[in-house]
């Protein structure tokens, strides 16, 4: 077998596994981050409602629309950045999140399910942007 009909058969099996966005792993764990961040948000005091509040759903939601949105392009290119600006968007909500714990407006103990979840979504966009790096 040449190198190249490997890399058609890993294509191959990839394209019938993943016909959408919403058949990535990825994006449904950045879905249930977001919606806890919107769980978690609602018991933020009210002034907070344009400033953490707002930060933090935005950002958590930006993380599966990014993967959608750069899934749906159709290029590997457009894939992989879409892909970092995901992984700009969990650094951005992470960093909301500490500052909601350092200001009060929510406990450590609180955010452990949202913390958890970022974990895994950080790892699970690291290893696709490398794996979106290597040459086809």
């Amino acid at each position: 077998m040449y190198p190249f009909e490997s890399w058609l058969k890993e294509l191959w099996l990839l394209s019938l596994m993943i016909r959408s966005y919403r058949d990535l792993t990825v994006w449904t764990k950045g879905m249930d981050l977001a919606e806890e961040i919107y769980r978690l948000t609602k018991s933020f005091p009210p002034s907070e409602r344009f400033g953490l509040i707002s930060q933090l759903r935005r950002s958590a939601s930006a993380i599966p629309a990014n993967v959608a949105e750069g899934h749906e392009r159709g290029s590997r290119g457009d894939f992989r950045r879409a892909v970092s600006f995901a992984r700009g968007s969990l650094a951005e909500m992470e960093s909301h999140l500490e500052l909601a714990i350092r200001t009060g407006c929510v406990t450590i103990q609180a955010t452990r399910q949202a913390q958890a979840l970022s974990t895994e979504v950080g790892k699970m966009l690291s290893a696709l942007l490398t794996r979106l790096k290597r040459p086809t």
